[in-house]
């Protein structure tokens, strides 16, 4: 059943709880690839699952505001972040797909309740309909891959609009993680993004779905995500007032307090 709420209220939020839970790193080589998560907090599990050329960094206001409620994992996906790759491998949805799903086994998160934010929104849309023992909650925030994409070019100029209402912080971490994947991965995931059939998903997905939607959002068409929360049989959809395409950087409290009560319902 499709719920939604739109025009929750935000303003630019300072974490009160970046008083800094304790974190930990975790390494496991998984499909041959040495994979890194950052740990932070206690109580159930939650898994971040990171957008296109992002690593950890990324969303340390994130997994601090969630720390004081669950145990934080976020993921470094293969060639992001601390994760390291040949050029050659896990460049597409499909490949990151099974890497995650062999990564929560490995770890015993099975139970977990798994935030994806842009393309790990996507990456978790295809886990579901893959892997559905392994996405008992999913947080879906501002997924690519969605009907009616934008042409390419369009696509780029609003990436570089949508810059200009995230956190000085977060450009610079997200510059670095870019760099780090390096142009050729992030070129080729993002060819393949566009083309990976994650529209015909929705129906399959029967876990609950909680999604989020930047009301400033350029670079995922509103549309989009209304239409995507309509045709999951279990989504929900909520727009935050003025936020951008990281709105979970911008408004982590806002995001933890919506997480934190889609799980304790589900």
């Amino acid at each position: 059943m499709f719920r939604e709420h739109l025009n929750l209220s935000a303003t630019h939020e300072v974490n009160r709880n970046e008083a800094h839970l304790a974190a930990r790193n975790v390494w496991l080589t998984v499909q041959g690839v040495r994979t890194y998560a950052r740990v932070q907090g206690s109580g159930p599990p939650l898994v971040i699952v990171p957008g296109l050329g992002c690593s950890h960094v990324c969303y340390t206001a994130l997994q601090s505001a969630l720390a004081p409620y669950f145990e934080v994992w976020a993921y470094d996906a293969p060639g992001h972040g601390y994760t390291r790759a040949a050029p050659n491998r896990f460049t597409t949805v499909e490949s990151l797909t099974e890497q995650l799903a062999a990564w929560l086994v490995a770890h015993g998160l099975t139970n977990a309740t798994l935030l994806g934010h842009s393309l790990g929104g996507q990456v978790l849309l295809h886990l579901a309909a893959r892997h559905p023992q392994l996405t008992p909650r999913l947080v879906l925030s501002a997924p690519t891959g969605l009907q009616p994409l934008m042409p390419v070019a369009q696509q780029v100029w609003r990436v570089f609009l949508d810059g200009f209402r995230d956190r000085r912080y977060y450009v610079w971490r997200l510059t670095q993680s870019y760099l780090i994947a390096g142009p050729r991965r992030v070129i080729r995931l993002y060819r393949d993004l566009r083309h990976a059939g994650t529209d015909a998903l929705p129906p399959q997905v029967q876990a609950p779905t909680l999604v989020l939607q930047g009301e400033a959002d350029e670079v995922v068409r509103s549309r989009a995500l209304r239409r995507l929360a309509c045709r999951l049989p279990r989504g929900q959809l909520v727009c935050i007032e003025h936020g951008p395409h990281a709105l979970i950087d911008k408004y982590p409290v806002t995001v933890t307090e919506l997480v934190r009560e889609f799980a304790r319902v589900h």
